[in-house]
């Protein structure tokens, strides 16, 4: 009809090859860490092909059914293969990693992608990045190895502080000094030749994360949630955060964007109270999918305003010993327990997420810890 608006199709996102196997990009000595390549599946749509580690085939019944009870799309197109070079076999796919290193950019080159993500994965290239940019950060000094701090550095920088590898996971090759003698002794532990940054300790109140991700609409804000931490490694997250510090990362995520990066990624922020006002420093950079965004993808496409995600142990070695009957996710009400990262079960640990106010999450958590 003359005059009308004609309606356009919006374009089908492509499908896509997904590797989420994070052997390439982790600490040392982490129990079932070869296992987390099944936890990428709740993130998965029909038509996607994911691929998973071949122990986990024992698993899937009890994964795929337990995401349809709960009203969870996913793919059920599986290769039980982690190697990279299958994402070489589907050059006509879109490539979804879990980071983007050397392995998967030889196998599916993409050159600015790989430069931003090497680049920004040392701290102490984010520290340069986030002072041109004005990006807030804690006092922080950058060295090429750790016996280049002076002693007069040594004795005055203030205390606590960390002395951080510039390249590290899992809160790996990071060490908090309460005195120059605990810094002398922790300098100690570097090889020559590491690069390493001194960080004042931030007196938080709390830790954000703060997730971007690219798309073929360009970069969005995907969420902020509030860090469970164990020291320095992450344990889990929560939904929604006291804060949403946008602004505070928001130049460095353009300019990331603008270098090349694609996929997930995220800031790590410490919220600190200076008088009556907040302040926001960011800490780190993640290039890369990080544990948060499997929660929070699950969260967005089943909808949940408030939930919880946490490494629980667990007695059980397989999922079919786990009874979720009355506090699996129920997608009426709204609440329940939903499997993250399921593989590690065989190891004894799962990362699960509990939806809900926060009174039911505590009471589905009291249950679900009675039950593992």
């Amino acid at each position: 009809m003359k005059g009308a608006l004609a309606f356009i199709e919006p374009t089908p996102a492509p499908a896509r090859i997904i590797n989420h196997d994070i052997m390439g990009c982790t600490a040392e000595g982490v129990s079932g860490n070869h296992l987390y390549s099944g936890r990428a599946l709740g993130l998965t749509e029909p038509g996607d092909l994911l691929q998973i580690h071949p122990e986990l085939k024992s698993q899937w019944t009890y994964i795929r059914d337990h995401y349809r009870r709960i009203g969870l799309s996913h793919t059920e197109q599986i290769i039980w293969d982690v190697g990279q070079d299958v994402l070489s076999r589907y050059p006509e796919r879109e490539v979804c990693v879990f980071y983007f290193g050397a392995g998967e950019h030889r196998v599916r080159p993409d050159a600015a992608w790989f430069r931003v993500v090497d680049f920004i994965n040392s701290k102490n290239n984010f520290m340069s990045v986030a002072q041109r940019l004005g990006v807030p950060v804690p006092k922080t000094l950058c060295f090429a190895q750790a016996p280049d701090i002076s002693d007069r550095q040594l004795e005055t920088f203030p205390h606590p502080c960390y002395l951080k590898a510039a390249v590290s996971v899992s809160g790996v090759g990071i060490y908090r000094c309460g005195d120059a003698a605990e810094l002398r002794a922790a300098i100690g532990r570097f090889e020559p030749g590491v690069p390493v940054q001194l960080q004042q300790e931030v007196a938080s109140s709390s830790f954000l994360n703060l997730q971007y991700r690219v798309t073929a609409d360009g970069l969005e804000r995907l969420a902020v949630t509030e860090q469970i931490l164990n020291g320095c490694a992450h344990q889990g997250n929560r939904f929604p955060a006291p804060h949403e510090p946008w602004e505070c990362v928001e130049p460095m995520a353009a300019w990331l964007y603008r270098e090349g990066m694609k996929g997930t990624f995220a800031f790590d922020v410490a919220v600190t109270r200076k008088g009556i006002g907040t302040d926001y420093l960011a800490i780190e950079c993640n290039p890369r999918f990080n544990g948060a965004s499997y929660p929070t993808a699950i969260a967005h496409k089943l909808g949940l305003a408030s939930w919880v995600a946490r490494v629980f142990p667990t007695r059980h070695r397989s999922l079919t010993f786990l009874q979720l009957a009355g506090i699996e996710y129920n997608p009426h009400r709204g609440e329940g327990v939903v499997l993250v990262n399921w593989g590690p079960i065989l190891k004894g640990k799962l990362l699960c997420l509990v939806a809900g106010p926060e009174a039911i999450q505590e009471q589905l958590i009291l249950e679900l810890e009675r039950r593992l």
